[in-house]
């Protein structure tokens, strides 16, 4: 097999003089309609707006300028782009971001003619379901609640979450919280009867944990009052144990309910951040095996401590974007890392391949595989990419580090950021420059906060209030940045074979190719290492070429560690070509863009049925599925198939015209 170089195929639509009717036409489809007034669920403005009506250009554009900086299969998003401007503008700006090239991902594996399509035309095209530990996909397909074999206070009747007025709920989250110098909290009764009472009760203890009741007469009214059963003790252990009645929950029960969790358009830990809202608990009591991707559909297994079916069952009458369901009770909560992979299903719309094209991709795709490159998503999409802020931390050069997260940058940022860049440009006061930050918790703000504490002679110590997560994601893009361009050159030295010097992995000991034992391994048995102090290179030249690469960069290969412990890389190692499995594809035509073209879990439990398709429609799109390990990206896999640079740099200048 031969490596092939990569071209650059453009990902345009033909122009219609209808483009500009149909994008007022064409909507995010909701999950469920906006709560009417009077509606029994809770709503916030901050919940009212997670799903806001925009075009599909609109959603489009946003995803372009989405800031997103990731690190494998876990990865988070750190803030969104969402500056206004005209197409033009935007993609001009665009021009200062990264191309496949400019991070390694020079080469294609297969030797099929490639074809453009449109990637996430729709969010909806994109729909990716976990796969667990024990090697089944996730879906949706029950919202039926468990019954449990014993009675459970916690378990109250369906009353229970409407019969509270929002003002009582305000008064009583108030108390719960100490936020005011109430001691308790009166609700009148106003209809006298045992089973209002028992009700009311009820709902108190379930939603606001850490409270306690007991039922008053005064002047001739019955108040049910609500206190805290330990003042301050009671509050301590509603926020940091969040398991406050554990007399409630039954001994026979799983302390963890684990349930299935359908998102659209919504990153993993946003929904999170959502559910614990509405619960009223705090986030770091939820756990999952990693985060999805935001802009498209997503089916995935999450646990939560000692929070019923019940009271989750009920949100999905509230919330918009999520669905939950499949749920059941264990005593064991989910870690990151357990899953087995996930299981993608792609539309890519308005193809312009030949049948023959599709087939010789598709089936390239499922016996050979694709390059398993760190996608783009991985350096960020600005012009100061995070690969070079995980060098200079590396180098030990805090002056850069601070420079390269701070300084102004061209490219799509928010307005706020620009000016806060801006004047740190002029002034280099923390104070001065933080004050032009509404938002404080991006990590501009994070480390002007640090700066402000700690001082500006002080930069380790400053950058150290950036949450650890988010401070070794710069490293580990600088890893991936090595790997890509080792990788790229690998293939270019010696194609798609196994040759004496290469590394392959014995249960988890890499160990070197000789000449006795190469005929035993193909290219798909290859790993590559990510630099560290913990792993071994290649003996042919490309190990050499490690080592030039890193000393370009002031590193010395031989002494990865760091005098701050945190920064210190083991290294790790990584195949260098991922064969997909249970790899299907179907074309179909289509007239309408805004139709979906495959039924999605919560359309099933609807009952929802594919629209009809014409058999010879003005548009050809490619359904494809097929399974991934974790911390390898999908986009790379479609990258082999249609042979385009999937930057956000390119597909933008290539898209201007689409996207008028």
């Amino acid at each position: 097999m031969e490596a092939v170089e990569m071209k650059s195929v453009s990902l345009k639509r033909p122009h219609s003089e209808d483009d500009e009717g149909n994008a007022e036409e064409i909507k995010r489809q909701k999950i469920s309609p906006q709560p009417k007034a009077g509606n029994d669920c809770e709503q916030s403005t901050e919940a009212a707006a997670e799903q806001p009506d925009k075009t599909l250009l609109e959603d489009t554009r946003n995803e372009i300028i989405s800031s997103e900086i990731n690190e494998d299969q876990e990865d988070e998003e750190l803030e969104d782009s969402d500056e206004d401007g005209d197409p033009e503008s935007f993609a001009d700006m665009m021009k200062h971001g990264l191309t496949e090239s400019d991070v390694g991902i020079t080469k294609f594996v297969s030797s099929h003619k490639g074809f453009s399509g449109i990637l996430k035309e729709r969010y909806s095209d994109f729909v990716v379901h976990e796969i667990g530990k024990d090697g089944r996909v996730s879906h949706l397909d029950d919202f039926s609640v468990p019954v449990d074999d014993e009675v459970n206070s916690e378990d109250p009747p369906e009353e229970t979450f409407t019969v509270l007025s929002e003002e009582d709920k305000q008064r009583l989250e108030e108390l719960q919280l100490l936020k005011n110098k109430e001691t308790s909290v009166a609700i009148e009764v106003m209809e006298d009867t045992k089973e209002k009472r028992t009700v009311i009760h009820q709902a108190v203890k379930s939603l606001f944990p850490g409270l306690e009741t007991k039922t008053e007469d005064r002047d001739g009214k019955r108040y049910i009052i609500a206190y805290h059963a330990a003042g301050k003790k009671a509050l301590a252990k509603v926020r940091t144990a969040t398991d406050p009645r554990k007399h409630s929950w039954p001994k026979s029960r799983g302390s963890y309910c684990h349930f299935i969790l359908y998102k659209e358009n919504k990153d993993t830990m946003d929904a999170i951040n959502v559910l614990s809202k509405f619960l009223r608990v705090k986030p770091n009591i939820f756990s999952y095996m990693g985060t999805k991707d935001k802009r498209a559909i997503t089916v995935q297994e999450i646990a939560v401590l000692r929070i019923t079916a019940q009271r989750l069952a009920h949100l999905n009458k509230c919330l918009m974007n999520f669905k939950l369901g499949n749920f059941s009770y264990k005593n064991h909560p989910l870690k990151l890392g357990e899953l087995q992979g996930n299981h993608f299903t792609v539309v890519l719309r308005n193809i312009t391949g030949t049948d023959e094209q599709i087939e010789q991709a598709m089936h390239s795709l499922r016996e050979i595989g694709f390059i398993n490159y760190y996608g783009m998503q991985r350096f960020g999409t600005t012009a100061v990419p995070t690969y070079q802020i995980g060098r200079a931390i590396l180098q030990n050069n805090w002056e850069e580090v601070m420079d390269l997260i701070l300084k102004p940058r061209p490219g799509a940022e928010k307005g706020y950021l620009v000016k806060c860049r801006e004047e740190w440009a002029k002034t280099k006061d923390p104070a001065a420059a933080l004050k032009k930050l509404p938002v404080k918790r991006c990590v501009e703000g994070q480390l002007l906060r640090g700066l402000l504490k700690y001082g500006m002679k002080n930069i380790i110590s400053a950058f150290g209030i950036i949450p650890r997560n988010n401070r070794l994601m710069y490293i580990h893009s600088y890893q991936s940045y090595v790997w890509n361009n080792m990788v790229s050159k690998r293939i270019e030295e010696y194609g798609l074979r196994a040759v004496p010097g290469d590394l392959v992995l014995k249960g988890a000991t890499a160990v070197h190719v000789t000449e006795g034992d190469v005929d035993n391994y193909t290219i798909h048995d290859v790993v590559m290492p990510l630099p560290g102090f913990d792993v071994i290179y290649p003996k042919h030249t490309i190990g050499d070429a490690y080592k030039a690469m890193l000393a370009a960069d002031s590193l010395d290969i031989s002494n990865m560690r760091h005098k701050i412990r945190d920064y210190s890389l083991s290294g790790a190692y990584r195949k260098v070509i991922i064969r997909p499995q249970n790899v299907s594809w179907e074309v179909v035509a289509y007239d309408d863009p805004r139709i979906p073209l495959f039924v999605t879990d919560l359309d099933k439990l609807e009952g929802k049925p594919l629209p009809a398709l014409p058999t010879d429609g003005k548009f050809r799109a490619l359904k494809m599925e097929f399974s991934l390990p974790p911390s390898t990206y999908a986009t790379m896999a479609i990258r082999e198939v249609l042979k385009m640079d999937t930057s956000i740099k390119n597909q933008t200048q290539l898209n201007t015209t689409w996207l008028r």
